[in-house]
């Protein structure tokens, strides 16, 4: 199973008041993660939306706390497509401190996300057949 890996830079409006990352955050990245992996396949979510008039709302978010981020760390998010059946379309993350070249990166979080594909007025579809291939492929 392929996954998704993008960079970020953890921004100071990113951290509470402890100076570390603000939870919510994370979800955040998850959804950077989910963009990257359509991204990452040709395809995209504004195409989906305006072209095949499909939207991808979160019915669930979990998300596991590990170890703290703080301010300018550099943070992996992987993502990857860990379930598709019918309009039920899942992700899996996780979220690590990048370290220097030789040291494993630091696990800080992981998680998952459940959407249902539908159109705009929230009734289930069927995702897009060339969506449904290429996220099927990247799975296998």
């Amino acid at each position: 199973m392929s996954v998704t890996t993008l960079q970020v830079r953890v921004r100071y409006a990113e951290t509470d008041q402890m100076g570390v990352v603000y939870y919510a955050n994370y979800l955040v990245w998850f959804e950077l993660g989910r963009v990257e992996v359509l991204r990452s396949l040709g395809l995209s979510y504004h195409t989906l939306e305006v072209e095949h008039d499909c939207i991808l709302p979160v019915v669930e978010a979990n998300c596991r706390y590990r170890a703290p981020a703080r301010y300018d760390d550099q943070v992996l998010i992987e993502a990857r497509p860990s379930m598709l059946r019918g309009s039920v379309l899942k992700f899996a993350y996780r979220i690590l401190r990048k370290n220097a070249d030789d040291v494993e990166p630091l696990l800080l979080a992981e998680g998952e996300t459940v959407h249902v594909v539908c159109g705009r007025d929230f009734q289930r579809k069927p995702l897009p057949e060339q969506y449904t291939e290429a996220i099927k492929a990247l799975m296998s």
